[in-house]
């Protein structure tokens, strides 16, 4: 006999053991389809302020592994940085961590860390060099805890005569030559956002992944770099750029500008007011830009050596050629030739183009009573694929799960908080001051 039973026949059909079989059959199948990340059986220990060091965990956290932040009592700074709260950095590099709330100035903090250490993979930290030695926080005292760790210090420089100094971003900017060309009405300047502090994090993440590919002995896995040796290889190009054109011509010549000098690459703005941002490399670029807007080809503008020689004429050209066209209208044309370009956009427009919504791009979460989007790392496939839209923690938000995992007792994790040692987290507390209504605000 052929039929299909509803749930209610179904189960009263087979005995409770069967159909408990069931359902941890069809939970197991739908866990193996579920993608934990390639660090999902990892544990990371996060000692982090600021950018580098969450920068790194947040991308471990994504790959699958799970990360414990440990912060001091007043919690991380970016957690004060914006109307008395989380700033956009702390949204950003640490949604789905885990906070403890950890005074590592006392010897009961100490135990407390050195119990996750024993238990965890990874260690990551930007303390200041001062401060690590202080606090014990290196790779002796760690490995001697656990023989496997991979410990990971993001400094301001690497070894050297500077290497007990502090340096931030900026700093690896300014010593590094990135600075030199970017200015605000003459003076060199930062710039926008804090790349140096980011790709550290990156070469954080690859040093890591190293050392746990590592069948050599664990000999790399005490891994210790700067801001500043971060900037020296992202500076490679410039640097040797420079070396060339100093033997070529017998003098250092700095480019003038980002834009290399070389007509037609930069934004220019469109007839109603957008900005457009083009590249033009190469003779090709230029012939398929001249199509494009209909420009007559020159025979005396043809190479890019005639150009940068009559570059306030190319210039000009260029700027005409794209203020004849509405934006749409011309992206449209551009798009057609074969021609890279993008408008120019300011940061609350970003998520609304229609390449940023995508499925996969970006995680959707509620964080005190607001709600955010934040994008993710740009290969859905290597990532967890759940979890994704954890906010981040409050300050101390997990201290009591962790203890109690630690195997801390209720009255010890008690003692512990009335002690100021481990804190938990206070729920209901507004984390932003709210604007002051003005009296035109509030008629």
């Amino acid at each position: 006999m052929h039929y299909s039973p509803s749930g209610e026949k179904l189960r009263t059909a087979l005995s409770a053991a069967q159909h408990q079989e069931c359902i941890k059959r069809a939970g197991k199948a739908m866990e193996e389809t579920m993608n934990h990340g390639v660090l999902s059986n990892r544990t990371v220990i996060e000692l982090g302020s600021m950018i580098a060091a969450p920068y790194a965990t947040h991308i471990l956290n994504q790959l699958g592994a799970d990360v414990i932040k440990i912060e001091p009592p007043a919690g991380e700074t970016t957690r004060k940085l914006v109307r008395g709260g989380p700033s956009g950095s702390y949204l950003a590099f640490n949604r789905g961590k885990k906070s403890l709330c950890l005074d590592l100035q006392t010897d009961a903090g100490q135990e407390i860390f050195r119990k996750l250490v024993e238990r965890a993979d990874i260690i990551v930290q930007n303390l200041s060099p001062s401060a690590a030695r202080k606090m014990g926080l290196t790779y002796e005292a760690c490995r001697a805890l656990n023989r496997d760790i991979v410990f990971c210090h993001i400094k301001g420089y690497g070894p050297g005569p500077l290497q007990d100094e502090v340096a931030s971003n900026p700093i690896a900017e300014a010593a590094t030559g990135v600075m030199y060309a970017n200015r605000v009405d003459g003076r060199p300047s930062r710039l926008g956002p804090s790349y140096h502090d980011q790709f550290a994090g990156c070469y954080a993440v690859i040093a890591i992944l190293s050392a746990l590919l590592d069948n050599g002995g664990g000999k790399c896995r005490n891994i210790e770099f700067g801001l500043y040796e971060t900037g020296l290889h992202i500076a490679a190009r410039d640097i040797l750029g420079v070396q060339l054109k100093s033997q070529l011509l017998g003098r250092p010549e700095q480019e003038p500008s980002a834009e290399f000098s070389i007509p037609g690459y930069g934004a220019y703005e469109t007839q109603d007011g957008r900005w457009i941002y083009l590249v033009m490399l190469s003779d090709e670029h230029w012939r398929r830009f001249c199509q494009a807007t209909s420009l007559q080809p020159d025979p005396e503008l043809a190479s890019l050596r005639q150009r940068r020689a009559a570059r306030p004429q190319v210039e000009e050209l260029v700027r005409t050629a794209v203020h004849s066209y509405k934006y749409d209208a011309l992206a449209q044309k551009l798009s057609t030739h074969g021609i890279g370009f993008s408008e120019v956009l300011s940061l609350d427009r970003v998520l609304d183009a229609p390449q940023a919504q995508v499925p996969g791009k970006c995680s959707d979460f509620h964080f005190s009573g607001y709600r955010f989007r934040s994008p993710d790392l740009p290969f859905p496939a290597h990532i967890k694929d759940h979890g994704l839209d954890a906010p981040p923690p409050l300050l101390g938000e997990h201290t009591n799960e962790l203890l109690a995992e630690l195997g801390y007792s209720a009255d010890q994790i008690e003692a512990l908080s009335a002690s100021n040692i481990a804190l938990q987290a206070e729920k209901n507390t507004e984390l932003w001051a709210k604007p002051r209504r003005t009296a035109a605000s509030a008629g």
